[in-house]
Order: C-alpha cells, then sequence, then structure tokens
C-alpha cells in the first residue's frame, strides 16, 4: 500500500528483457532497501530482488509488461518512485494500491496561474471511476482530479512543488503514463456491476 506521495525521483539504469518478463535496475537515494521490500516505480508495485550502494532492481513479470509501459523504458529515463507505507505513516496523498488499472497519454500541459493544467487520455476503465475532486494517481503521483472536460479526458493541477519533485513537470504531449483509479470507485463500480 501506498500514499502517492514521491520520495524519490530514480533513474533506469538498465531494462533487460528475460524469457520471464522484465528486469529493472533503478538508480535511487534510498538508504536501506532490502530484497523483498516492495516499492512503487512510476505507480506499479513491484518487488525488489537485488540491492547494491545507490540502486536496486527488480523483476516486472510477463502480464504486467503487457498492462505497463515499462516494455519500453529506456536507460537513463526518469522515474517516480515511493517505498510502501508502514502502519502509523502520515497518509499524505491518498491510499494506492500500486496496480495500473492502465495506460493514458498526456493531451496537454499548460501553466494556469500558480500551477500547471495536465490533461489526460484516460481508458474507458478508469474514466468509469473517475469524478471531479475524486483522486487519481498518475505515474505513481497522487492527483485530485481538477475536471472532466469532455469524455475520456481527465485533468489534473500540478503545483509547483509537485511540478519540480517528480517526473510529471517534463512530460509532453503524447507522452504515455500509467494510472491507478481510485479504489473506492473501483469496488462501488464492482459492486453495482453484481446487481445488474
Amino acid at each position: 500500500m501506498f500514499t502517492g506521495i514521491v520520495t524519490a525521483v530514480g533513474t533506469v539504469r538498465e531494462a533487460r528483457a528475460t524469457a520471464e518478463g522484465l528486469t529493472l535496475k533503478m538508480g535511487a537515494r534510498y538508504r536501506g532497501v532490502r530484497r523483498g521490500e516492495s516499492i512503487a516505480v512510476d505507480g506499479a508495485c513491484l518487488t525488489v530482488e537485488r540491492t547494491g550502494s545507490g540502486w536496486f532492481s527488480v523483476h516486472v513479470i510477463s502480464t504486467s509488461v503487457e498492462r505497463t509501459l515499462f516494455g519500453g523504458y529506456k536507460k537513463s529515463q526518469k522515474v517516480n518512485l515511493e517505498r510502501a507505507l508502514r502502519l502509523g505513516d502520515r497518509l499524505g496523498g491518498h491510499l494506492v494500491q500500486g496496480h495500473v488499472d492502465g495506460t493514458g497519454r498526456v493531451r496537454s500541459l499548460r501553466p494556469h496561474g500558480d500551477a500547471w493544467l495536465l490533461d489526460l487520455e484516460v481508458p474507458p476503465e478508469v474514466a468509469r471511476i473517475t469524478i471531479t475532486l475524486g483522486s487519481i494517481t498518475v505515474d505513481g503521483v497522487s492527483l485530485t482530479v481538477n475536471a472532466l472536460p469532455s469524455p475520456g479526458i481527465v485533468q489534473v493541477s500540478l503545483i509547483p512543488f509537485t511540478f519540480q519533485h517528480t517526473t510529471l513537470g517534463q512530460k509532453r504531449p503524447g507522452d504515455g503514463v500509467h494510472l491507478e483509479g481510485d479504489a473506492i470507485g473501483k469496488y462501488v463500480a464492482a459492486l453495482l456491476g453484481t446487481r445488474k
């Protein structure tokens, strides 16, 4: 479980396809990372397999490769990182499971007053559980939905800190992102679906 509050921006040191999926070696300024620990990489919960000074590696299974953008990750690419929530930690964002519900695309990123508006094209499974002023996770970042300008489009607002301290400030139109819809919305949709 995570909060969507990015604690480091890491760098892909190696992305190696294997017969079973993909191995990613990440450079990160974390201390005390242990094997078996869960770390969200661009919003996807992954298990640490190996560690070293200033780096850790994770294995992305083939089904996760199919559901995410990890298959296209390259050396030197920047990624948002968050270590798993501990009981008693502050919940600064919202409850994030680290499950990628779908991938989206950046439509636009533009300044608006003291913030930046980020418009995203999202798949139907994410759009149907997204509400104005609800929560959404974009590449591991907990965000509040600012508006739903048109079907399939979700708008979020980035404060200066988020713009500067995550990868979202570097996004360009057409860039892909990992999306996780609000957990409450997913459960409500599933429960309502059983009544039909």
